[in-house]
């Protein structure tokens, strides 16, 4: 039995032109930036001896992806105003209309579209893009801001688990090792547990996590008055504790997955870590952003599907007012959360939950 495809060939149609227009926007406008971006560097990779592997797979590689995730949105509304406004200049949207086809019914191809663009935003966001950022952040910080990342830090005193403490004199991130390592475990808020280690290398090729080597290892456990001190040369323990715990960096945030993150997130609140809001905004904002894809598609077909004089120019201006508004609305939630106590997830949802009634109103005034 041969299944009936929920689309027909207007569907189609829509749809080839709409994800086809997002291509063309982003490829158009991406490399324009990445021109420009050039320009204005070019003269900071040569005073600073940038090497072109670098400048092309480290930097500008990583820095399209980034972007284009960045201002999906404007690419977004671009395409949906750029060919829908051509089909109502040609009366291909009165033509359907006049067919039978309701407003509700062509919007599908519209939200099919927007789906596939929520999708892939969400995965590159969540996924591959925080891993290249690890290789651009690094690329600008050596070769265009010429930013000494902290690669160390002193008295490091952490809960690293429930009950456990542990203080690090010294640690180098150069080769991820920590020096005069101590650890405390407390059972009912008694000492139960001390151990001692000259130096700890934190693992960063096994496959279990928080696998740390420890060297001149002196364990002392306590069991009332009674106590037992064992000594090892070197033994592998696991620790909950990684390096990016306590070698906070700028925009370390952009670095990592969203499962990474809300590890990170809850193992610092665990902690009583505070200044957690950058971390908190990026997470949310990771889910939020996407899901922007449909209120500005439901809003630029709107917009454009009736015939007007001024053409594309007119609904072109608006689309653009409105989805740089977005984009401008999503930094200063993030601003407004991290500097005036706003919440982190309200911060990230609020462009959508402002959105979504201008969309709400402009489908309901849309041609029928």
């Amino acid at each position: 039995m041969k299944l009936k495809s929920p689309f027909k060939i207007i569907d189609w149609y829509i749809i080839k032109k709409f994800l086809g227009t997002y291509v063309f926007s982003i490829i158009l406008i991406i490399s324009i930036a990445v021109v420009f971006d050039f320009n204005d560097n070019v003269d900071k990779f040569t005073t600073n001896n940038a090497p072109w592997e670098g400048i092309i797979f480290e930097y500008y590689l990583n820095f399209i992806p980034f972007y284009s995730n960045l201002f999906s949105s404007l690419f977004v509304f671009i395409s949906v105003i750029f060919f829908t406004v051509k089909l109502a200049d040609n009366s291909e949207i009165i033509a359907m209309l006049a067919a039978g086809v309701s407003f509700r019914r062509l919007i599908r191809p519209y939200l099919f579209s927007a789906a596939l663009i929520t999708a892939l935003n969400f995965f590159l966001g969540t996924e591959v893009i925080p891993r290249g950022s690890v290789e651009r952040l690094a690329f600008e910080n050596l070769y265009k801001k010429r930013i000494k990342v902290k690669t160390w830090a002193d008295n490091i005193h952490l809960q690293v688990d429930s009950g456990v403490v542990a203080y690090i004199e010294h640690f180098d991130g150069s080769s991820n090792t920590g020096y005069h390592l101590s650890l405390d475990k407390f059972v009912d808020k008694k000492l139960v547990s001390h151990l001692t280690a000259s130096s700890a290398q934190y693992d960063t090729i096994s496959d279990v996590r928080f696998n740390w080597t420890l060297r001149n290892v002196n364990i002392r456990e306590l069991s009332g008055p009674k106590e037992v001190i064992t000594h090892y040369n070197q033994i592998d323990s696991i620790i909950k504790l990684e390096p990016q715990d306590f070698l906070l960096t700028n925009k370390m945030q952009e670095t990592m997955t969203s499962t990474q993150l809300k590890d990170f997130i809850n193992r610092q609140r665990i902690r009583g870590i505070a200044g957690l809001k950058d971390f908190e905004v990026e997470y949310h904002k990771r889910i939020a952003a996407p899901f922007a894809a449909f209120i500005l598609s439901i809003i630029g077909a709107s917009l454009s599907a009736r015939k007007r004089k001024g053409g594309m120019g007119t609904a072109l201006g608006v689309g653009l007012a409105l989805s740089a508004t977005y984009i401008l609305l999503q930094g200063v939630c993030a601003t407004f959360s991290t500097q005036a106590g706003m919440q982190p997830w309200l911060a990230a949802w609020l462009p959508n939950i402002i959105y979504t009634p201008i969309a709400i109103f402009l489908y309901k005034k849309a041609p029928r």
